[in-house]
């Protein structure tokens, strides 16, 4: 039987592999992020969203389209919402614009987002301004067109 080779991307480096059937950990070590236990793997979703995988969990490759990876070095996960969607993200931060990359606005420069708070003004996020996600709870934030008040 003759192998086919499957390519990834892990953290935008291309990968070449035999087995189109691989493990979170073999790609943990296919991208030489040792010790392994420090780090976290998740694969972009077409949409756009993030999944995790765990280090015995396996991915076919065999599906059409290159797979693409991200990796982490964190020891835990965080939960947002953006728009109603739920994600899941490996760093203890987010800025604006990666917030409006996973929520697909259709241009980034004519879009804004917020941060929802609970009894007070939400607050607006900028493309570069961070926003921490290591508070209790779920950070809830959403999308909309920005507007102009000039006359």
């Amino acid at each position: 039987m003759i192998s086919q080779s499957e390519q990834v991307k892990i953290d935008q480096i291309a990968f070449v592999v035999d087995d189109p059937v691989i493990t979170g950990q073999q790609l943990l070590d296919l991208a030489n992020k040792r010790p392994a236990d420090q780090y976290l793997i998740y694969q972009v979703l077409q949409t756009g969203q993030m999944e995790g995988i765990r280090p015995d969990e396996t991915i076919d490759l065999r599906k059409p389209g290159i797979e693409k990876f991200l990796t982490f070095a964190s020891d835990r996960a965080f939960f947002f919402t953006v728009d109603g969607r739920k994600f899941e993200w490996a760093a203890s931060v987010i800025s604006g614009r990666q917030l409006k990359d996973l929520a697909k606005v259709p241009d980034p420069l004519t879009y804004e987002v917020w941060q929802e708070v609970r009894g007070a003004d939400d607050r607006a996020i900028g493309d570069r301004d961070f926003v921490s996600l290591d508070l209790p709870g779920t950070e809830r934030f959403f999308t909309g067109k920005k507007t102009t008040t000039e006359g």
